[in-house]
């Protein structure tokens, strides 16, 4: 009875590890088939990457406080897929150039729920309010928000700018 109770223990063990093993194997194949649509049922709107109507889609925007002027730049086309920089410039309300302030970029997908692919930040003040932002990337396309809080001696204020990209 015990050596049969033994071969049973055995058998399951064997079976759990031959699963596990099998399962890690496998995952490249059947992960993102298993995993995209159990992820999709918890995105709101994944299918929609529409943005919703009555976005400011404006490169110029009043901070949320009305802080500062904020606008952005990019040299090259902003597309999915490639590292861009923008050159962010930044006013007083009533129109001085901001110098030397400390700017965080922040943003992601509002309708996915999920942040920015890399952490842009800001590399270098360029004089007149003028402050290069590096490392910007968007993996898809729908509606992005790219968000910069701005700190400017004992002011701080949040700007978000809203994007919507091919892809």
């Amino acid at each position: 009875m015990q050596n049969k109770a033994v071969k049973t223990i055995l058998t399951i063990a064997i079976t759990v590890v031959v699963t596990i093993i099998v399962f890690i194997l496998l995952m490249p194949v059947i992960g993102p088939r298993f995993m995209h649509p159990l992820m999709s049922g918890r995105m709101p709107m994944h299918a929609n990457n529409t943005a919703p109507s009555g976005l400011d889609m404006s490169t110029e925007r009043t901070t949320d406080n009305g802080k500062f002027k904020v606008s952005f730049a990019s040299e090259e086309a902003i597309v999915i897929n490639q590292m861009h920089s923008w050159t962010l410039h930044v006013e007083t309300a009533d129109g001085q150039p901001v110098e030397n302030a400390t700017i965080l970029v922040d943003g992601g997908m509002p309708q996915h729920g999920h942040g920015l692919p890399t952490v842009p930040q800001v590399t270098e003040y360029l004089g007149n309010g003028d402050y290069l932002v590096e490392g910007m990337k968007f993996q898809m396309g729908g509606w992005w928000e790219v968000r910069f809080d701005i700190t400017d001696g004992d002011t701080n204020d949040t700007v978000t700018f809203n994007l919507t990209l091919e892809g």
